[in-house]
């Protein structure tokens, strides 16, 4: 696969272990009948901060240590991802890592990725919905109040989805291009799941940067399609303008299946947390019910449907989240 643009990566900070490997699925594979499933192991980017977010963080915090930030601001679920790695490699380059949450405390011990970002030392202050809705006031007030104290605060959106994140999931479609070079295969389609929208939009940007021949799909695991659609071209229409590159983002078809959220955001119902359970069995494979369990879910409903049958190849991004399963190991069957 060759591409016609030619494709100049920014500069960024070298935090994820990749390449990471494409691997086959043979057994559930085999189980449905369908295409062969791929799994793209993000996952293995690297151990506390494995997952999606750390590609897009390598070139969000490359342009916080260019802006001399000493302080970092972001935001997140109680159980985020994102925030866990942030908060991470905030310790690891030496920077205060400051969190707003949605959401309560816990009334008990602090599990999964909220135990780890308070044993990484970041601050953390939870709001309730209704406060946490008006974001960008949070953020303002909490600039305010480091420059006052002499800082130099650099916020970061949710799930560092924004112009400079895409190009962490830009580079996952290069890797992706390899991949499918050195297996011999063609996918149909990409999925992935769907909570910010950063990670859709860097492979729908990639895969046509790179030519990949495949459709994006992103299964949401909050928000509807028609926010995500606007979301995920949002995202595109800021790397754009950012970034002048020659590609019409206009032109670039979004799809996104809203069909397997569920009862909403880090809820999963006793189907998802079974077939977390089922692919861990058959597999060996680790999925959360945040997200790469709700979207791997809703791929194999998909499949069963019939919806790939005239696909030989379909590949599924796992975006990590080990340690939000962890915080409801309670729901699982073992």
């Amino acid at each position: 696969m060759s591409s016609n643009f030619v494709v100049n990566f920014p500069k960024k900070l070298s935090l994820a272990q990749t390449p990471t490997p494409l691997q086959p699925l043979d057994r559930i594979s085999e189980q449905l009948g369908g295409p062969r499933i791929w799994v793209k192991r993000d996952d293995l980017t690297g151990c506390a901060v494995s997952g999606n977010k750390v590609r897009k963080l390598e070139y969000v915090l490359n342009q916080a240590l260019e802006d001399s930030a000493d302080t970092l601001i972001t935001c997140g679920g109680v159980q985020s991802n994102h925030c866990r790695a942030t908060a991470i490699l905030g310790a690891q380059l030496g920077l205060k890592v400051h969190l707003l949450l949605r959401g309560a405390p816990p009334k008990e011990e602090s599990l999964g990725n909220l135990f780890l970002d308070q044993l990484s030392g970041a601050e953390i202050t939870y709001y309730p919905i209704s406060e946490y809705k008006k974001l960008p006031e949070l953020f303002e007030r909490w600039e305010q109040h480091y420059r006052a104290l002499g800082k130099n605060p650099f916020s970061i959106p949710t799930g560092a989805s924004n112009g400079a994140g895409a190009w962490g999931y830009i580079g996952c479609a290069k890797e992706l291009a390899q991949d499918f070079s050195r297996h011999q295969i063609s996918p149909a389609l990409i999925a992935c799941a769907t909570g910010s929208g950063g990670t859709q939009a860097g492979l729908t940007l990639g895969a046509e940067l790179f030519q990949l021949n495949a459709s994006v799909l992103g299964l949401a695991v909050c928000d509807d399609a028609d926010y995500f659609q606007q979301k995920v071209r949002m995202d595109m229409r800021n790397w754009q303008s950012e970034y002048q590159q020659p590609l019409d983002v206009e032109k670039l078809e979004i799809h996104v299946n809203d069909q397997y959220i569920g009862p909403g955001y880090a809820k999963a119902t006793p189907e998802i947390f079974a077939t977390i359970s089922s692919l861990a069995k058959i597999e060996g494979l680790i999925l959360d019910p945040v997200y790469s369990g709700k979207a791997f879910h809703g791929l194999l409903e998909e499949v069963k449907l019939g919806q790939y049958a005239d696909a030989d190849d379909i590949v599924f991004i796992h975006t990590g989240g080990l340690f939000g399963l962890l915080a409801q190991r309670d729901q699982l069957t073992v």
